[in-house]
């Protein structure tokens, strides 16, 4: 009996970071989800066009007043089910593999934690990205002329849809750079955290207070955002492609997107 709680437990210690980190996750993206609304229609305006970007400021008034206000939420299920198993998978993986290269529970060097957040980023946005592309699909939706517009109505009927109008391995559409947008995060995100925080306590606060976890949180999220935004960028408009009049698809790769949009 003694031995059977006793691997009850290691296994809840194992499955610990995953659960959590989903969970995290999924109550994250439950406040934020409008403004990855509006990340989203900003980056999809003016493409292919020398057209000036408005501010999200000025794009957000006139979204709310033509669509009302819970379009913010548009595709709230597909961002639940991505956090569900993209952010579950990567902070369980990257956990995991800290702990297990962690010796005598020392601290592990910057270059450690920064190939745990590849290897845990580019994993976990490889299981997430069909609820990625739903997602994305779901947000941009809106944006497109009438006769183009997808419908989906949540997070299952985009996947069944896409799956028997494009085949099985369109859910993998823009793998690529959302595998390579993820790894930029993680390696931002939770090998900064880690290491700003013990700077912090070391420099600082000497204690893992409050205040340490602001600080270190203030400095991942900005090099999330200096590390991704181009990443994300070309990651939204290639999941969001549709077919030219002529058939052919506007971007050719990652590469070929970059190019294009820097080029205008």
């Amino acid at each position: 009996m003694e031995e059977k709680q006793i691997n009850g437990r290691k296994v809840w210690e194992s499955a610990k970071p995953f659960v959590f980190g989903g969970l995290a996750g999924m109550m994250a993206t439950s406040i934020i989800q409008p403004l990855d609304f509006f990340k989203v229609r900003l980056q999809l305006i003016g493409e292919g066009t020398m057209v000036a970007q408005p501010s999200v400021l000025n794009l957000a008034p006139t979204i709310i007043r033509n669509e009302g206000v819970r379009i913010m939420y548009t595709g709230l299920s597909a961002a639940l089910l991505r956090q569900a198993t993209y952010t579950t998978a990567r902070m369980g993986i990257f956990r995991s593999m800290s702990d297990a290269l962690s010796q005598d529970g020392q601290p592990l060097p910057f270059y450690k934690k920064a190939g745990c957040g590849l290897v845990a980023g580019a994993l976990g946005s490889f299981v997430g990205n069909p609820a990625d592309l739903a997602l994305l699909r779901m947000q941009a939706d809106g944006s497109l002329p009438l006769e183009q517009r997808r419908h989906y109505r949540n997070a299952l009927h985009a996947l069944q849809r896409i799956v028997k109008e494009e085949g099985v391995l369109r859910l993998w559409r823009g793998a690529g750079p959302t595998v390579t947008r993820a790894m930029a995060v993680n390696v931002a995100m939770l090998a900064t955290y880690d290491h700003a925080k013990e700077a912090i306590i070391k420099h600082w606060t000497h204690e893992d207070s409050f205040a340490t976890q602001v600080g270190a949180s203030s400095i991942s999220g900005l090099s999330i955002a200096v590390f991704s935004l181009p990443f994300d960028f070309v990651k939204t408009r290639i999941q969001k492609m549709k077919p030219l009049p002529d058939g052919s698809m506007p971007y050719h790769n990652s590469v070929d997107c970059a190019r294009k949009n820097i080029m205008l």
